[in-house]
């Protein structure tokens, strides 16, 4: 049965599609079944793994029930995923019927035995798409810059979060923050690591050991529609991933859930 994991924060920027790239490449590298949805209309991860968003269905046509499921996956070589596009963001306003929180819940049951992860990169807002990902969730993972603003949105998802878990999705766990763009040198970077690991705290969370380090091969990479293990495998980035892939792992082992929420 997958274990379904939305990669969030409200603030955009922060290197949530490639945090979600990221992990994903580096779990199916390690052997494991990986399913990644885009719920971002902006179609960001489908085109940095060259899906296509026009000509085949996508995650909208799932959501509105004129395709199954499984038939809107796509294969490509970072990881299987179902696409996104610009029709998704009428969601607010189109599907407005009771428990329309609950639509992306029911749309991936079929998938969940056919995958080991099922990785949802979502929107760079508190939207239904939002609380349609976390209610689909068994964990959250929320990427940051270790800057002010980063830190400020935190405490609104941490609210929608406890608000999503009480009315819809009482299992639902942060399993911590990951740090991104990551420059250890910088007296800014170690004054706002202070700052983390304290909302880290309150979040009953961590803050995952392994950072993301600053490097352009990601970016680079998306912008040449080619997995990360493609083109820079021995990257400091990819070692980052890697690592941060085995962390996931590690906390999956223990207790079958980890328990930090």
């Amino acid at each position: 049965m997958a274990k379904v994991i939305a990669i969030t924060n409200q603030k955009g920027g922060v290197g949530k599609t490639s945090a979600t790239e990221g992990l994903g490449v580096c779990l199916k590298s390690k052997g494991y079944r990986v399913l990644c949805i885009d719920l971002d209309p902006q179609g960001n991860l489908s085109f940095s793994v060259d899906a296509e968003t026009e000509d085949f269905p996508t995650v909208y046509d799932v959501i509105k029930g004129t395709t199954k499921t499984l038939h809107a996956v796509q294969r490509t070589p970072s990881f299987d995923i179902i696409a996104s596009n610009i029709l998704l963001s009428g969601m607010e306003l189109e599907f407005t019927q009771k428990d329309r929180e609950f639509i992306l819940k029911t749309a991936i049951e079929p998938a969940l035995r056919r995958y080991d992860y099922i990785l949802i990169d979502t929107p760079p807002a508190l939207s239904i798409l939002t609380v349609n990902a976390f209610t689909a969730a068994d964990k959250i993972v929320i990427p940051m810059l270790a800057d002010i603003f980063s830190l400020q949105g935190i405490a609104e998802l941490h609210e929608t979060i406890i608000r999503v878990r009480t009315r819809y999705n009482p299992n639902l766990k942060i399993q911590g923050i990951v740090l991104n763009k990551y420059n250890g040198r910088s007296i800014l970077t170690k004054e706002i690591m202070a700052t983390a690991e304290l909302v880290a705290e309150q979040m009953d969370t961590k803050i995952f050991n392994r950072k993301i380090r600053t490097g352009c091969v990601i970016a680079e990479a998306q912008a040449k529609q080619l997995s990360l293990l493609e083109y820079a495998p021995k990257s400091n980035v990819v070692k980052d991933y890697m690592m941060f892939a085995d962390e996931i792992l590690k906390g999956d082992e223990h207790s079958g859930e980890q328990e930090v929420v």
